[in-house]
């Protein structure tokens, strides 16, 4: 009897799968994910070889990076990338991770600076939960960020893992998500993967600088 429901369960387990499976290739969410990973890593790659390269030709990030860490104290710079984290991720987060990996803590400020990220998604999200309230403002903001909104509503917390893990704005997607009142607690359990991409961000970061 035992090992008749646990067959039954495989086979519905299997089923659930397939028509999940079919769902995101109808929708071309492989498609998305495929090209959206090669622009990241695209991303990586050029942001890493501009940096050397004005490095080695034009400038000294060592030691811009240094005076960072002499002249602004460290509630500055958390708090100037919090703003930006939560408007539109106006500062790419590899320029705050160089700076930690100058900090007498690189990876306690690390964890910081990734804090900061996944807090100002959140803001972003009540931001846009409460966009609502002005109809207006709430329709140009839909417009403007249409395809993330509808992205959003096909596939769900799998569209938060993107943007938390590669390189479309945070901020949009959290935005995003208080739009539509997508379900806060699995939102807070998605971006938790913000952490994540700080942490494979700084292994690459953390050796040039």
């Amino acid at each position: 009897m035992a090992q008749h429901n646990k067959s039954v369960n495989n086979r519905i387990l299997n089923n659930r799968l397939h028509v999940f499976n079919r769902y995101y290739k109808i929708t071309k969410f492989y498609s998305f994910l495929r090209s959206t990973a090669i622009k990241g890593g695209i991303a990586i790659v050029v942001f890493v070889t501009i940096l050397l390269a004005l490095e080695y030709f034009f400038l000294d990030f060592n030691a811009m990076l240094d005076s960072l860490v002499t002249n602004y104290s460290p509630k500055v710079i958390f708090s100037s990338f919090l703003l930006s984290e939560t408007i539109l991720g106006l500062v790419p987060p590899e320029i705050f991770i160089a700076w930690a990996s100058k900090s007498a803590s690189p990876w306690l400020f690390l964890f910081i600076l990734a804090t900061m990220s996944y807090l100002g998604g959140i803001i972003a999200y009540f931001l846009g939960n409460r966009l609502f309230l002005i109809p207006a403002v709430k329709n140009h903001i839909e417009n403007k960020i249409a395809i993330h909104i509808n992205n959003l509503r096909k596939w769900g917390g799998l569209f938060v893992f993107i943007g938390a893990m590669l390189p479309l704005p945070h901020s949009i997607v959290s935005l995003a998500c208080g739009l539509i009142k997508y379900d806060f607690k699995n939102y807070l359990l998605w971006a938790l993967f913000r952490y994540v991409r700080f942490v494979i961000y700084a292994l690459i970061i953390f050796q040039i600088f």
